[in-house]
């Protein structure tokens, strides 16, 4: 326990009280040293304090760092998913407008078109009692809608959306793409499960549909997360084996690799 410097001087001084001057001075020289190695004692002290608070900056700079890094992922995420929207989105108004028949006069009932060829019969028309086929204009609008609010980043209100139009619209060529739409709202917050089970509904439902191979790869991707690697393993190698040649195949060999290089894969 150290001493403080009044007590020491006063201590020395009650030594000395009856000493020669020349032993006084003595005295005073060493009171002067004491106080000297006190302050020295006394600056470590403190340099000891400073080096604890720069050991919690440093410390906290690595927090900040790491948080940092997840949210440029989330953006980066979210960056990703806006430019395979506009990508898909511009697909299908293209193929749409390819789909679309030419206008132009409407062709005489039974007459033979250009070409001589005659045309073929038509199916027999659906009963009457038959539910009216809703308008591919409201299809269009309530899917625009729906991707609008997911491009905004209004998550709940892409998944209101997304659910509603495939209640409403469960027969529409936009089905499956709202369906995997659905899963990339949970898989952009996060929510991984429900992810999961969104995702597994386009590989189930739709297995024709274009958006079964990047369904898998978000699949595989979400178990990575999960750290579940069989898992992981299972879906990406289904996407390299089974769309070779195309990005999402290339995607997920880049994933497997990934979990190669860091020793989850045997």
């Amino acid at each position: 326990m150290w001493v403080t410097r009044s007590a020491l001087a006063l201590s020395l001084l009650a030594l000395g009280a009856n000493a020669p001057a020349a032993s006084k001075a003595e005295l005073e020289a060493r009171i002067q040293q004491l106080e000297r190695k006190l302050d020295s004692r006394s600056l470590v002290e403190l340099m000891d304090q400073v080096s604890a608070l720069q050991r919690e900056v440093q410390q906290l700079r690595g927090d900040i760092e790491v948080q940092t890094h997840s949210m440029e992922g989330l953006q980066k995420r979210q960056r990703d998913l806006y430019l395979d929207i506009d990508r898909r989105l511009h697909r299908l108004e293209v193929g749409g407008a390819q789909g679309q028949p030419a206008t132009g006069a409407a062709p005489v009932p039974g007459a033979a078109p250009a070409g001589g060829v005659t045309p073929p019969v038509p199916a027999a028309s659906a009963p009457a009692s038959a539910a009216p086929a809703l308008k591919p204009a409201d299809q269009r609008k309530d899917y625009d809608h729906a991707l609008e609010q997911l491009k905004e980043g209004r998550y709940s209100e892409a998944s209101a959306a997304f659910q509603a139009f495939l209640k409403k619209y469960p027969g529409s060529s936009y089905a499956d793409n709202a369906q995997y739409w659905l899963g990339e709202v949970h898989y952009v917050t996060r929510k991984f499960q429900p992810a999961l089970d969104e995702f597994s509904k386009v590989v189930n439902n739709y297995p024709g549909s274009s958006k079964v191979a990047d369904a898998k790869l978000k699949m595989g991707y979400i178990q990575y997360e999960l750290k579940d690697w069989a898992k992981a393993r299972d879906w990406l190698q289904q996407v390299v084996s089974g769309y070779p040649g195309s990005t999402t195949a290339r995607l997920a060999q880049e994933r497997l690799d990934r979990m190669k290089r860091e020793g989850h894969l045997n």
